[in-house]
């Protein structure tokens, strides 16, 4: 697929998705761009704003199979992953798949589960693998994570590991509609039979395949690539930063400008793209110094601070 098909391919499954998903259209591309660029997406807002009607649509638009796994405080890791059962007739244990095994897996409220849990969707993450009872089961391909989780200040949740975070390409939030979006919520409302509009697939699953390999083909400069690694860098002398963006993170933040310029149907990427991504690739990978949580710094507003800093090539 080449990036004016794989444009057109993006447009449609926006298209699709805003049928059903009250939102801003800047928001869906985020998601979509983190799909993408094969990568794995955290979205984080308040209860009702709509996380899991986003995750849902956007795996109906992309054809793709959707699970969904409602993580919460008693959940066992092997009720993601799957687990051995014992066959009496055969005498034999077999694998029985847990939900993990889809194409889209739905994360939801990925933070109201314990840490132990949270951390076996690591491997899958990384690997696209799970390994149980010390045998390795392969999973669909494609195969992504959409996890959604509540504010951490609301009672009940636990805080992602940061290594698990660090997996996440782009973390962005839904947010409230605006008041034309909300009418038409109650509209919906109104009227039972069109309160949840249906989403079409408008891709395959071979397509989609296709789709994020098609990034690969956009070219990137040798002044941006240094552009990237120098905003990635200044992360980690940032006064009120602990731990900056890893060499992972800075990996991300270059796929994802890649993956937004195909989005764009450009066949290569701009310093714009390299700054769309940068708040939503490279913000909830800092961990702030102990005087900056004080003095309740947001990570974004350091990334945004660091961004307008940092001198931008010329293209």
């Amino acid at each position: 697929m080449d990036v004016p098909d794989a444009a057109d391919a993006c447009t449609a499954v926006l298209d699709a998705v805003s049928e059903a998903v009250i939102a801003d259209r800047q928001f869906l591309e985020t998601v979509l761009t983190g799909v993408v660029s094969k990568g794995h997406v955290l979205l984080e807002d308040v209860p009702g704003t709509g996380k899991t009607l986003t995750a849902r649509s956007v795996a109906t638009a992309l054809g793709l199979s959707f699970s969904r796994v409602q993580f919460t405080p008693d959940l066992l890791p092997t009720d993601v992953t799957g687990s051995n059962v014992y066959n009496e007739r055969d005498r034999t244990f077999e694998f029985r798949e847990g939900p993990i095994f889809a194409n889209v897996v739905l994360a939801d409220e990925i933070n109201r589960a314990p840490p132990k849990t949270q951390s076996a969707l690591l491997e899958a993450m990384e690997e696209e693998q799970v390994t149980v009872d010390g045998e390795t089961h392969a999973l669909p391909d494609p195969f992504f994570v959409i996890a959604t989780q509540n504010p951490v200040e609301q009672e009940g949740t636990f805080p992602l590991p940061e290594a698990q975070v660090d997996r996440f390409a782009v973390k962005t939030a839904v947010g409230y509609p605006d008041e034309e979006g909300e009418v038409e919520l109650l509209r919906r409302r109104a009227g039972r039979s069109t309160r949840s509009p249906d989403v079409e697939s408008v891709l395959s699953p071979e397509e989609v395949a296709a789709l994020r390999e098609t990034p690969e083909s956009v070219r990137v400069d040798e002044d941006l690539l240094q552009y990237m690694a120098r905003v990635a860098r200044a992360t980690r002398t940032d006064r009120r930063v602990e731990v900056g963006v890893s060499p992972r993170g800075t990996q991300r933040l270059f796929e994802a400008a890649r993956a937004h310029a195909v989005l764009a149907g450009r066949e290569y990427v701009t310093p714009d793209d390299v700054k769309r991504m940068g708040l939503p690739v490279l913000a909830h990978r800092l961990v702030l110094t102990p005087d900056a949580k004080v003095e309740d710094v947001d990570k974004r507003d350091v990334v945004e601070a660091i961004l307008g800093q940092v001198p931008v090539p010329t293209v």
